[in-house]
């Protein structure tokens, strides 16, 4: 049988077309694949990171561990500010002119010795042969109103009421430790009485009987009531003495008044 060369070469043409067709859809196949592969690589890449949500802070925590030692609970103390009410006025008729003030500046208060045993001043007399009248007594320490300057001090001896000229006694053996003519006080003098005592005698008159450094006797005279104590001149005319034992001011009473 005779071959048709026509319908072989057909065929052969034909067979050879299949194939290529075959061959370049298989690589077809294979570029899309490692195509779609590249794809998805950078795709990975690209790709953000997972986002890790926090917790929520009021979620309640039931995880928490116990103490070991009980909790102590601190307190603080509450400070209180203070209230302050307003300031009162005083009107002038409630302020009274012989309250006396809390220290009066010129007047130095001085120390003052409380009763003691006076069996140093056993022979001691009376300054005065009159001791009846006292006209201003001993303060103690105590403020107390001066009637001829108006203030307030201390009356560290007393008033004695006597005529001007009486004679004054020393109260006390002793020495004339001075004799001064003081601006407040007159004509003073001062007996040493050399037992931790001392007389002072106030608003003598001018005319002495003694002098510093003289030695006298119980009783001896040593002047006469003056009027020369002007922080004292509206009283009427008296003899101010004063009694101090080791340096402090005792009431001259417990001394002089029984003798």
């Amino acid at each position: 049988m005779k071959k048709n060369e026509l319908t072989d070469k057909h065929y052969a043409k034909g067979s050879k077309g299949f194939y290529a067709a075959l061959g370049i859809s298989a690589v077809m196949v294979g570029a899309a694949c490692l195509f779609a592969h590249k794809q998805g690589d950078r795709l990975a890449e690209k790709q953000p990171s997972p986002i890790v949500q926090e917790a929520q802070v009021n979620k309640p925590v039931t995880d928490i561990p116990k103490p070991t030692a009980p909790a102590q609970r601190v307190t603080t103390a509450a400070v209180t500010a203070p209230v302050f009410a307003e300031e009162p006025t005083i009107s002038a008729a409630e302020i009274s002119v012989d309250a006396p003030p809390p220290e009066e500046h010129g007047f130095a208060e001085q120390p003052v010795e409380p009763a003691a045993a006076m069996d140093d001043m056993s022979a001691a007399r009376a300054p005065l042969s009159d001791m009846s009248s006292v006209l201003s007594p001993f303060s103690g320490g105590e403020l107390v109103k001066n009637e001829t300057t108006g203030t307030w001090q201390t009356h560290n001896g007393i008033d004695i009421a006597a005529e001007v000229g009486a004679d004054v006694f020393a109260a006390e053996n002793g020495e004339i430790a001075s004799v001064t003519n003081d601006p407040l006080w007159g004509v003073s003098v001062v007996i040493d009485h050399k037992n931790g005592f001392t007389t002072k005698y106030c608003g003598l008159g001018a005319d002495l009987a003694v002098q510093q450094g003289d030695t006298v006797d119980s009783g001896t005279v040593i002047g006469a009531v003056g009027e020369t104590a002007d922080i004292e001149s509206s009283m009427p005319p008296h003899l101010h003495i004063e009694v101090t034992h080791n340096g402090s001011f005792i009431d001259p009473m417990t001394v002089l008044s029984s003798q």
